[in-house]
């Protein structure tokens, strides 16, 4: 299976670590690309898509490494997808190399309430001869408010409000507030604004795979019949008539 970007990170934190990271369910085996349990490998199901928008994922520290990480799914499904480690105080030259670079039109995708109005937007504007590059603040949500905070360079650029019509479907981690979606939810709503409707529709199924799979190694039990896979092989087949 070809590496992405998450899985590059991955590894350079791992790396990193003068420690063993010791997630919950630590004694699992798992696979190291798709993080569920071994036995459960969905790798050779994903299919990643050529889109207009690409993905800027801007992680707090640990979260990379943590199994029930949904980012990753970012990454699974948008070949222009960047990943980084936040710093406060010494944001990575290459990431900001990138959100200056002229051929993207960055945008913060974050809930109003903790922007200026003036910076907020309901959808992606973009500029003629620009590419929109969608800067997601992967953590918990404490720390992702953190990161909003403390980083100045993020300052300029406008906000991306994503509402959510729905709770979140995740089930995996426990959300502060029911309106909170799961990373890769928010991100599949971003891409169908953006007008990137396979990429989004398929990064939506592969959010189920992902959680069916997860959820089902963490409590050690069957997969249903038909289950989120089945759906999600329906929509890569529908998509590839397209």
């Amino acid at each position: 299976m070809k590496l992405h970007a998450v899985h590059h990170l991955y590894q350079q934190r791992l790396a990193q670590s003068t420690r063993p990271f010791k997630a919950r369910g630590a004694n699992v085996e798992r696979c190291s690309q798709c993080m569920v349990v071994s036995r459960l490998c969905i790798c050779e199901e994903k299919v990643s898509y050529p889109t207009n928008a690409a993905f800027l994922l801007v992680m707090y520290d640990d979260e990379v490494l943590k199994p029930s990480n949904t980012g990753r799914l970012i990454a699974d499904t948008v070949e222009d997808t960047f990943a980084y480690i936040w710093s406060r105080t010494e944001p990575n030259k290459e990431m900001l190399d990138l959100v200056n670079d002229p051929k993207w039109q960055p945008y913060i995708v974050f809930p109003a309430q903790y922007a200026e109005p003036e910076r907020v937007h309901a959808e992606p504007v973009i500029t003629e001869g620009k590419r929109p590059l969608f800067i997601m603040i992967d953590g918990t949500w404490q720390e992702a408010k953190k990161i909003f905070r403390k980083s100045p360079w993020m300052a300029r650029f406008p906000v991306l409000s994503i509402k959510a019509e729905a709770l979140s479907r995740y089930g995996v981690r426990e959300a502060s507030g029911e309106s909170q979606l799961a990373t890769a939810e928010v991100a599949a709503k971003v891409l169908a604004l953006n007008g990137d409707r396979l990429a989004g529709e398929s990064l939506d199924a592969w959010f189920d795979v992902f959680r069916e799979h997860y959820l089902t190694g963490k409590k050690q039990r069957q997969l249903p019949v038909p289950g989120a896979l089945d759906k999600y092989r329906e929509v890569v087949q529908r998509q590839s008539k397209d």
